[in-house]
């Protein structure tokens, strides 16, 4: 099995610890003025979706977890669970709220793919491409004397709020970044 050490942490990497897959949310390195240098890590725990820190040493060495990936289609929320579907086999599987995370959620549609990451077997967490278009259903309207390079709150149809340029209207298709939450380009 393909081990991970303190060189080769950056953010997405996946690492195991005490047999649970984590994913390194955010780091840094640290150099300082006596002693060794070491790695202060945000990791997220990919089966139940909490965030711990961790501080990550120069010997320190953690298994790189074995998980399958699957793309499959977002169906809906019934309110305990977010219905996914295999687009092969038909095959339906749940995960809760708390698997899918928030952050992710705020950016899925119905019919959307995702992908969904099983570790033994078991379907633990769901990752959505980085770029997704989105239609935006609420925003403020112009006002003349409007800056240039102000921005404004807008509504997205899977209900997360990104900040727009002013000339965005609502109704327009924009292409947001799933992983800082934010704004990029008017969709094509």
């Amino acid at each position: 099995m393909a081990t991970i050490g303190m060189g080769d942490i950056k953010k997405g990497a996946r690492l195991e610890i005490t047999g649970n897959p984590y994913r390194v949310t955010d780091f840094q390195h640290v150099k300082p003025g006596k002693g060794a240098a070491f790695v202060r890590v945000k990791i997220k725990n990919l089966a139940t979706g909490k965030t711990i820190e961790k501080t990550i040493h120069a010997g320190d060495k953690f298994e790189v977890p074995e998980l399958e990936q699957k793309t499959m289609q977002y169906l809906y929320d019934d309110g305990d669970f977010l219905q996914f579907m295999d687009t092969t086999t038909f095959d339906q599987i749940g995960l809760t709220h708390e698997q899918v995370g928030k952050d992710t959620f705020d950016f899925m549609i119905d019919g959307m793919e995702a992908e969904i990451l099983f570790h033994g077997g078991k379907a633990i967490s769901v990752e959505i491409p980085q770029t997704v278009v989105l239609k935006i259903v609420e925003t403020p309207p112009n006002f003349k004397g409007d800056s240039q390079g102000g921005k404004k709150p807008a509504t997205l149809e899977s209900g997360a709020v990104v900040q727009v340029p002013f000339h965005i209207l609502e109704g327009e298709m924009i292409k947001v970044d799933t992983v800082e939450k934010k704004y990029l380009e008017k969709a094509k």
